[in-house]
């Protein structure tokens, strides 16, 4: 676009040259409508947020209730599984633990991204365990709980620099 001038009732104003961008359809709905496209990716990204702060409080509570729990009472099909894999009540009490700290730490921001890449580790395992001990029984399940983690671990890997400094400060 070349400079060009429009007249004034007191002088000529002169509009500077602009590159032109490609216009969307939505640039020009917010446009008309008086909003900018701004707003609606905050909007967006805040949905996104939530869905997976629930996620999060959702894995929390099956790491918590499903899954540590009956580890850390020794419920009988859990000590049964854990003698069967040879590694007894104190692998048992171990695993119950790492998942009831994996579960909290899910909750706790500058946390969650270490969780949610803790608890894929022993989600791999379980895998492992699965396929190798139980014949693939139940292989899928960690499988199925490591997408929202890896998922969580990527999204809020930002906390990870503040959870350096923090140690860091502290050491």
């Amino acid at each position: 676009m070349s400079e060009t001038t429009a007249p004034s009732t007191a002088s000529a104003v002169t509009v500077s040259p602009v590159t032109t961008a490609p216009v969307t359809s939505a640039a020009v709905t917010a446009a008309s409508s008086g909003t900018a496209v701004a707003e609606t990716a905050p909007a967006r990204g805040r949905r996104a947020r939530i869905v997976l702060r629930g996620v999060q409080v959702l894995l929390a509570l099956f790491f918590g209730i499903a899954s540590a729990a009956p580890k850390l009472i020794a419920h009988p099909t859990a000590a049964e599984a854990f003698d069967k894999i040879g590694w007894g009540s104190a692998g048992m009490y171990t695993i119950g633990a790492l998942e009831l700290a994996g579960a909290v730490a899910l909750l706790v921001p500058v946390l969650q991204s270490l969780a949610a890449t803790a608890l894929s580790g022993l989600m791999v395992g379980a895998f492992v365990v699965q396929l190798t001990v139980f014949d693939g029984e139940n292989a899928a399940t960690p499988l199925i709980l490591m997408v929202p983690l890896v998922l969580i671990a990527r999204a809020r890997r930002e906390h990870n620099a503040e959870l350096v400094a923090w140690l860091r400060r502290r050491g």
